[in-house]
């Protein structure tokens, strides 16, 4: 995989992060904090379980609805 590919997967996990963030919190200053620290928050809210059962693609199913 070759920097730009590796970007592109980064910049979409930031993305999806973000969106993780908003469906749980729906707060400002959450959501600036999701952004900076976003891969620490993936891994937290994997570990919580809170991405289990189908929540994993729920989530951004709901904002295209």
């Amino acid at each position: 995989m070759n920097k730009r590919d590796s970007s592109i997967v980064y910049l979409i996990l930031g993305i999806y992060a973000l969106m993780v963030n908003w469906y749980y919190n729906h707060g400002i200053i959450m959501l600036i904090l999701a952004y900076i620290f976003w891969p620490l928050y993936l891994i937290y809210e994997l570990l919580t379980g809170n991405l289990s059962h189908g929540m994993w693609k729920t989530i951004p199913l709901s904002y295209f609805k």
